[in-house]
């Protein structure tokens, strides 16, 4: 049985360049990059290269980019910055959205418990906000406005340049947590007008464990490890030099291959929604257009998440419900919430999340079961029953 793997907003397998780039720092290379000698001062200029190679793939300089353990610790290091320079000015307001990633969220929740006060924004339907949205709630105490650029599971696009123009014409420190836009879409750091941007290496074929935050030359950034001058003291610990290598010629990738790739992706999700919506009181969650050429989400009415996905698995078919960060709660997504839908079909949700490996004979292949598998669940749920009875009404 052929495996279709559609869980690549989770994580993705990492690539043959990938995987050679890192080789050589697990092996003879092995240096520690802040050694003075000969060994180290090898690893320094791969360290080194391997900063102005990213830098160079997002339009920013080398020194603007801090290496971290992935984009959850970008995205904490980004928020607690940017909090702490506030509450100096007496600045404590902080703006995000409601469906952020929880490395998002849950800092904030935690800087709430401390003084600070936050501004959730609602999203549309259609799970975007808008520029203007964002301006409304900008106050002269707002200390940071942190918008995710692609949402983790519908996909969604949001105007982060429009956003960055006006924190930019307010002095207001802007964050955006790209880690599922990096090596997928077009980010020009100078041209979005971002100040801090999180990205993750096992989100474009990297290695996993390794990520990046950049900050625009100027911003305060707070050392959010302490015990050495790594990372300009900003990051002690000794860097993954093997995973930094691994990302930097992923990225590149990527980037070389980003039009192509977009084109065939686009093209299959496109084939997947169409083919998907034929099922009787199913939907697509976000807008159709401004989203990641990789994703797809959708409910279906009547079932429940988990007990597809099982079932999905078992026809060879690795898909998810919505973020792996939150696999083992039994509650529906916040993300699916968000956008206005009841709790009964946020349960039901299906996240096909494609790259470059998949073709044509995966999206037939899920075409064929996903609708089988459906129809199954629904044959066996009470919920379904009175739904076709007539005695509770369709929510789709």
């Amino acid at each position: 049985m052929k495996t279709v793997y559609v869980d690549n907003a989770a994580t993705t397998a990492m690539s043959d360049r990938a995987i050679e780039a890192m080789t050589p720092y697990l092996k003879g290379v092995y240096g520690n990059p802040s050694s003075l000698h000969s060994v180290g001062q090898t690893a320094k200029e791969a360290l080194d290269s391997a900063r102005a190679r990213i830098a160079k793939c997002i339009n920013c300089e080398p020194r603007e980019i801090y290496f971290t353990s992935g984009g959850s610790e970008a995205d904490n290091q980004a928020i607690r910055s940017a909090a702490a320079n506030g509450a100096r000015k007496g600045k404590k307001h902080i703006i995000t959205t409601v469906f952020e990633h929880h490395a998002v969220l849950h800092p904030l929740k935690k800087l709430e418990k401390e003084g600070f006060e936050v501004t959730y924004l609602d999203v549309h339907s259609n799970g975007l906000i808008t520029a203007e949205e964002v301006a409304a709630a900008i106050r002269p105490d707002t200390a940071l406005v942190t918008v995710m650029f692609a949402n983790n599971e519908i996909g969604t696009i949001q105007p982060i340049a429009e956003i960055g123009k006006i924190c930019r014409e307010r002095g207001v420190i802007f964050h955006t947590d790209a880690v599922q836009a990096v090596g997928h879409v077009p980010v020009d750091c100078a041209a979005l007008k971002v100040d801090m941007l999180s990205l993750s290496a096992h989100k474009f074929h990297g290695a996993k464990g390794v990520g990046a935050l950049y900050v625009r030359r100027g911003v305060p950034l707070q050392t959010f490890v302490e015990g050495g001058a790594q990372e300009r003291g900003k990051r002690a610990g000794t860097e993954n030099l093997a995973g930094i290598a691994s990302m930097a010629a992923a990225l590149e990738e990527a980037c070389e291959k980003m039009q192509a790739v977009s084109a065939k992706e686009r093209e299959l999700r496109d084939r997947l929604i169409d083919g998907l919506l034929k099922i009787p009181h199913s939907r697509l969650n976000g807008d159709r257009e401004s989203r990641l050429p990789s994703n797809v989400n959708m409910c279906f009415e009547g079932i429940e998440g988990e007990s597809l996905l099982l079932l999905l698995d078992a026809k060879g078919i690795c898909a998810s419900s919505g973020s792996a960060c939150t696999s083992g709660s039994l509650d529906p997504s916040h993300v699916l919430l968000a956008l206005g839908l009841p709790h009964e079909v946020a349960h039901g949700s299906l996240r096909l999340s494609l790259s470059s490996e998949n073709t044509r004979e995966d999206v037939e292949i899920i075409l064929r079961e996903v609708p089988k598998v459906v129809e199954y669940l629904r044959g066996i749920s009470p919920v379904w029953e009175k739904l076709e009875k007539g005695e509770a009404p369709h929510l789709i």
